[in-house]
């Protein structure tokens, strides 16, 4: 530079590394804050499939549970055992008309 005394020139170098060296230090710590922001969201994405994991699970034992308890033969064995019912005689049968 022509005209700036050699103090003024190595005082504005020096003011050009610190910004430079600061604006990389503002680039490092944002990627850093993304880095573990990713880091944070594949954790709980991870947890939430864990979950519907847990969930299709308990979906599908629920169904098996449903199926179990309305099967035909556990209701005749519950109904003979328990209330004491049985299937009708003949003479116990009505037919009705239309």
């Amino acid at each position: 530079m022509a005209g700036v005394p050699e103090r003024q020139e190595r005082k504005l170098r020096a003011s050009h590394i610190v910004f430079g060296l600061m604006m990389l230090m503002f680039a490092t710590l944002g990627y850093v804050w993304f880095q573990v922001n990713i880091t944070k969201l594949n954790y709980e994405i991870a947890r939430e499939m864990r979950t519907q994991e847990n969930l299709l699970e308990e979906a599908r034992q629920l169904k098996i549970e449903i199926e179990t308890l309305e099967s035909p033969r556990r209701i005749e064995t519950l109904a003979k055992e328990k209330l004491r019912m049985s299937y009708p005689v003949s003479s116990q049968v009505l037919l009705l008309d239309d």
